[in-house]
């Protein structure tokens, strides 16, 4: 039965809604250097985002409103498995501090937009930066769509019928990228994370206190999980260390090859604001602990759901007055309006620079470009928006999960160029191509299930598709090297 209208908690979601929307359109004067008919100031706002500024724009665009919802989902359905997020979240900020400097310098020396760029200029490959640019935008369509998964859910458990709510916001969310650009999540990014810590630390604050503390809480759900499945309960099997693990390491090397996160970091202004924030954005881990415990407390609050992605809303409307209830679910749709912005942003910059100015019109001006990556960004959000109306919500878990596979295979195109010049791109191309199509089939034929087990050991797809990746690319590149000793431009 349909949730009738929470007329109180509607009306602090709207006004919040509503405030925002307001700085979206502003955000086009915010920091503004330049006109907005550039690629650099639209696509990545005149690279001059300081360590605040990117703080608040990596974490927001990292820590998505699909978080808030999924990681709760997923510690109420498979128990300790769900809180994988944690130790990956860990081990991707040292990635940043070496990796990324680097990056941005080779972006910045060169005038380039998208990591498909650093990959050309380095390799001479058109194929290659091909791969890495197309790749990227295949990756990132799912996520956009989860996106709105999230928001969808707060606002079904507000009562609202039908889908011209979640249309009407994502409508008003492509007006103000369109006009604003980068500009505009980087500034909703500091209400959206300020609204999602107080509602946080209340939820872990108060939500206990009510329930009978935390070791009630973790009774429960570790009879409710253990009595659901004999595999799950509030610590890991033995035999789920070792996917697990992979599953982490593999998630944090692929986490920063995303358009959205290196359109983060391409926007800040020097090299020493991106390890700054390399050092101060775990704190950001501790805040999605804290998330995940909400799926364990949804079974010592009686908590009921058909849907697991339903558990963090029927949580705060069983717990919480209506107007706080309001302030959460606004928290969570704003949390999708960030990253979504900057996923739409980050795959319109590769479409326009690696496929369009590449392929179809090389002569394109700065002001023909902007001018495509906004038509783009509109496109790829309408896309999304029809991907999560008419299609399954599985197919965007599955393509999303294809997502993170795909996207760790142009590591080594991306990063080792940064060091070494000793690979060369038909060789980074066949391990490319080896790791996404041979990653791809395993995942399909093992059942769209991220774990493939090899000698009796299970791991993560993505990491094994990324070492063999890896192999291939070694192989080749000596191969070649003892052929041709001085590259052949790809």
């Amino acid at each position: 039965m349909k949730a009738p209208i929470d007329w109180v908690a509607l009306s602090v979601f709207v006004v919040l809604f509503l405030i925002v929307t307001g700085m979206g359109f502003f955000a086009a004067r915010w920091k503004r250097t330049g006109t907005l008919a550039h690629l650099d100031e639209w696509g990545l706002g005149g690279r001059q985002f300081g360590a605040w500024v990117t703080w608040f724009l990596v974490g927001g665009d990292f820590y998505t409103a699909y978080t808030m919802i999924a990681v709760p989902a997923l510690v109420y359905a498979l128990g300790a498995y769900g809180f994988f997020a944690l130790p990956y979240t860990i081990i991707v900020y040292p990635i940043v501090f070496l990796l990324m400097p680097p990056l941005w310098a080779a972006a910045k020396r060169g005038g380039h937009v998208t990591a498909a760029d650093v990959v050309q200029e380095h390799y001479g490959s058109r194929y290659l930066e091909l791969a890495v640019a197309a790749t990227g935008v295949l990756a990132t369509m799912p996520y956009i769509a989860l996106q709105l998964v999230g928001m969808g859910v707060v606002i079904k458990a507000l009562g609202l019928p039908g889908e011209l709510p979640l249309v009407a916001a994502f409508v008003i969310l492509a007006l103000y990228t369109y006009s604003s650009g980068l500009r505009a999540p980087a500034l909703i990014a500091f209400v959206k994370d300020i609204l999602i810590y107080i509602v946080v630390l209340a939820a872990i604050a108060i939500i206990p206190m009510r329930l009978g503390g935390y070791a009630h809480v973790f009774a429960v759900a570790g009879a409710a999980l253990g009595a659901k499945h004999s595999w799950a309960g509030l610590v890991l099997a033995p035999g789920h260390i070792l996917p697990y693990a992979t599953l982490a390491l593999g998630s944090a090397l692929a986490a920063f090859m995303y358009p959205h996160t290196l359109t983060g970091i391409f926007a800040a202004k020097s090299e020493d604001v991106i390890k700054r924030n390399a050092v101060f954005l775990p704190i950001y881990t501790l805040l999605l602990g804290l998330i995940a415990l909400l799926g364990y407390m949804a079974y010592a609050a009686g908590v009921k759901v058909t849907s697991p992605n339903d558990v963090v809303p029927m949580l705060f409307k069983t717990l919480f007055s209506s107007w706080f209830t309001g302030f959460a679910f606004a928290a969570i749709a704003i949390g999708a309006l960030v990253p979504a912005a900057v996923m739409s942003i980050g795959a319109a910059n590769l479409f326009t620079r690696n496929f369009w100015k590449a392929y179809v019109n090389p002569a394109v001006t700065s002001e023909g470009e902007a001018q495509v990556a906004k038509i783009v960004s509109l496109v790829v959000k309408a896309g999304a928006l029809l991907f999560v109306l008419f299609l399954p919500l599985q197919y965007a878990i599955v393509l999303q999960l294809l997502g993170g596979l795909w996207i760790l295979q142009t590591f080594p195109a991306v990063v080792f160029g940064l060091f070494t010049n000793w690979f060369r791109a038909p060789a980074l191309m066949a391990g490319w191509a080896v790791g996404f199509f041979g990653g791809t089939f395993i995942f399909i034929k093992d059942g769209l299930v991220p774990i493939h087990t090899i000698a009796g050991y299970s791991i993560y797809i993505g990491l094994l598709a990324f070492v063999i990746n890896v192999v291939v690319a070694v192989v080749v590149t000596a191969l070649l090297r003892a052929v041709t000793p001085e590259p052949v431009p790809a």
